[in-house]
């Protein structure tokens, strides 16, 4: 039972010359439990993606502290997998290396990571794309390697930082549906970060709505709608309504920005 806790989590980033410190994140508390699909949406600058990387232990708190089953995380660790907005595979490795990577570090024999990495190739869609080099896959297909490469070392818990974004609108539900469609089979715990409020409503079991910089948790929305789901439910009353919701939340607090700005 994998259970996050966020207590009274708040970053202020240091002063550089001819600049005071920037407040990114207030003092916030947010508890995800086992099998949650959280989506976190705020304006630009709110400070989710830093909540993210405090949460994957790339950045440390300015103060308070999270707790990942009972274990305070103070670095990095391969209990939490991490998919950035950016392309982050390994150049001179394979889709099928690539994704066997984290096996390879932790000691996993070769014909286990294969097999492993071959299941998730398989459940991505990249079958028959085993052997190329990122290089000659599209945006959506690195992403898809990218998912599969967190998802094979069975993470507790999925960090994902607008993993979609830099992809074009069509694509992008196309791999909306096939994280949906992992997350309903595997059951992973997910905390995902995004700007697109149809996304984070399409995905999330609750939206977690961000104030403007300096962030805190302004709003948490539940989202009643049934799995599994396609991309027709967007166009359901319940959906909609969730959506206009979200739209006044969101923009109240882009208006903040851009008074101050």
């Amino acid at each position: 039972m994998t259970e996050l806790k966020i207590e009274q989590v708040a970053r202020t980033f240091p002063a550089r010359q001819g600049h005071a410190p920037t407040r990114a994140l207030e003092p916030l508390d947010l508890d995800v439990g086992n099998n949650d699909f959280v989506t976190i949406l705020g304006p630009s600058g709110c400070g989710k993606s830093t909540l993210l990387r405090i949460v994957a232990g790339l950045d440390r708190p300015t103060s308070g502290r999270v707790i990942l089953d009972g274990q305070e995380v103070t670095g990095p660790g391969a209990d939490r997998g991490m998919v950035f907005q950016s392309y982050t595979l390994f150049p001179w490795l394979t889709v099928r290396e690539n994704i066997a990577f984290g096996l390879r570090e932790r000691g996993i024999s070769e014909a286990d990571r294969g097999k492993i990495a071959d299941g998730f190739i398989q459940r991505v869609g990249l079958s028959g794309f085993e052997n190329h080099w990122p290089k000659q896959l599209s945006g959506g297909m690195q992403q898809r390697t990218a998912i599969a490469r967190a998802l094979a070392n069975d993470p507790k818990i999925l960090l994902l930082d607008e993993p979609f974004g830099a992809l074009d609108n069509q694509t992008r539900v196309l791999m909306q549906e096939m994280l949906l469609g992992i997350w309903e089979r595997e059951q992973k715990t997910v905390l995902f970060v995004t700007h697109d409020i149809e996304e984070a409503i399409f995905l999330g079991s609750r939206v977690i709505v961000m104030s403007a910089r300096p962030g805190r948790i302004k709003a948490e929305i539940a989202v009643d709608l049934p799995h599994p789901r396609s991309y027709k439910i967007k166009t359901t009353p319940k959906f909609v309504s969730l959506k206009e919701r979200l739209v006044e939340e969101i923009r109240a607090e882009a208006l903040k920005v851009a008074v101050h700005a």
